[in-house]
């Protein structure tokens, strides 16, 4: 493959094995908002709530996992979603779905940068458009200019230093403080997240496995690391990443323990501000904001080359052949136009990351079925996974003023499962009636 060549940008330079496409995985899936939500997670749902995070991230992984190696099989010589939509459905069916993933992935990096925002309004005293021009300075020169080959080259990095973070702080404020001391100081100050019988909480386990699932099986970065791992490889990758990324969140919400334990605090932000009050050691203040930065970075770099790999393969490439020039001419213009956009939403935009995680819950959970549809049926049919996916947003959205926020996400995937479900088996009773029977039956009476 050229190193010139658009290929090259959308897959980099070599096929991966299980060690390097778990770390191309994890270095996607550890993002800012795995650490933005964590402490609105503690507070709310409390210590279930913590360790139910890292479990429904986990098992999501692992369950794409089996998704990944029918997907990987049955599409061979695919580079990206969209490729495999373009083969699956007709033009009205590939363009419905194109927006649906144009509108996610634009969210997807959103989220990112929103949380790159929030770090640095909370850990740096400069004004934030001076800090949030520095970042998007860089993901533009990472996921705009470099591609899935840069992307790779600060991958190892990246999670070499999140996992050295979370090993190292922790065991240090442990064996400074003293387990028992910190264990006293939680039940003191906050019972309350010692309480294990909280339905809530199960609730939102529950939910949140269902937006994680639905977030990783449309994820456009994702589909682009199952065409470039190994076939063999590739359901092993995703379980081992899924059994990885379960210790993240953990080990996050052990060091907001660490913060509260023994005082209180003003709001669920503040616990960074008071992680950061007990590393009495500028190495190790210095060692957590980089980790911040990296899952962030690494995450919204990922975002950004997926993006520009649909906009040019499968949008700009519809509606006329380009050449090699052109296709980076309008990669670049199309990257500047989206941190612009991006630039002025974070100054302007104060969301909240647990928000910002469920607010299109009901578009993720809604395409769970019509995805799943699309790569297990064999057949070439675009009415089942355009209609189930449609009815599931439109009835989510509807339901949502009357219902809590889990209910609505539940009823979006619920109404598409069961259109899904109805097509399967009226497809059933036809290939099954006599009528269909006799024309299969007819060659061999010819015979």
């Amino acid at each position: 493959m050229k190193k010139k060549g658009f290929d090259f940008y959308i897959q980099g330079a070599v096929q991966l094995g299980i060690a390097f496409g778990v770390v191309s995985i994890l270095a996607r899936w550890i993002t800012g908002n795995t650490i933005l939500s964590s402490p609105q997670t503690l507070i709310r749902y409390g210590l279930i709530g913590g360790i139910g995070y890292a479990f429904m991230g986990g098992l999501a992984l692992v369950l794409f996992g089996f998704v990944a190696r029918k997907i990987s099989y049955t599409f061979t010589g695919q580079m990206t979603i969209g490729d495999v939509l373009k083969q699956k459905l007709n033009p009205f069916g590939y363009w419905y779905m194109m927006i649906l993933l144009f509108v996610m992935g634009f969210y997807a990096l959103f989220i990112q940068t929103m949380g790159a925002g929030l770090l640095l309004y909370i850990l740096f005293p400069f004004p934030l458009f001076i800090g949030m021009t520095v970042f998007l300075l860089l993901l533009f020169l990472i996921g705009g200019i470099g591609g899935l080959y840069r992307i790779h080259q600060l991958a190892g990095i990246s999670v070499i230093l999140i996992f050295g973070t979370i090993i190292l702080i922790p065991v240090y404020l442990y064996m400074h403080e003293g387990v028992t001391t910190i264990f006293e100081g939680i039940r003191l100050y906050h019972p309350y997240l010692l309480f294990t019988k909280n339905n809530e909480s199960l609730w939102f386990i529950s939910t949140g496995l269902l937006v994680f699932f639905g977030q990783m099986i449309t994820d456009r970065a994702t589909w682009q690391r199952v065409f470039i791992i190994k076939k063999e490889k590739v359901k092993m990758a995703f379980v081992l990443t899924g059994m990885i990324w379960l210790t993240i969140p953990i080990a996050i919400t052990s060091l907001f323990l660490l913060a509260i334990s023994g005082r209180s605090f003003d709001n669920p932000y503040s616990l960074i501000f008071e992680l950061i009050s007990i590393l009495n050691s500028t190495v190790l203040i210095f060692i957590f904001v980089l980790f911040c930065f990296a899952a962030v970075m690494s995450a919204a770099s990922s975002e950004l080359q997926s993006l520009n790999s649909l906009f040019i393969r499968n949008v700009v490439a519809e509606f006329k052949p380009l050449s090699t020039k052109q296709q980076f001419k309008y990669k670049n213009s199309f990257s500047i136009v989206l941190i612009g956009v991006l630039f002025l939403a974070a100054l302007f935009l104060t969301p909240y990351p647990t928000q910002l995680l469920f607010f299109f819950g009901n578009i993720y959970s809604s395409m769970i079925f019509a995805i799943l549809y699309i790569v297990f049926n064999k057949d070439n049919e675009t009415l089942p996974p355009v209609l189930s996916s449609f009815v599931g947003i439109v009835g989510g959205f509807i339901s949502s003023p009357f219902t809590t926020y889990f209910e609505s996400v539940w009823i979006s995937f619920l109404l598409s499962g069961i259109l899904c479900g109805l097509f399967l088996i009226k497809k059933s009773i036809q290939q099954h009636s006599p009528a269909s029977l006799n024309s299969e039956e007819q060659p061999y009476d010819a015979n």
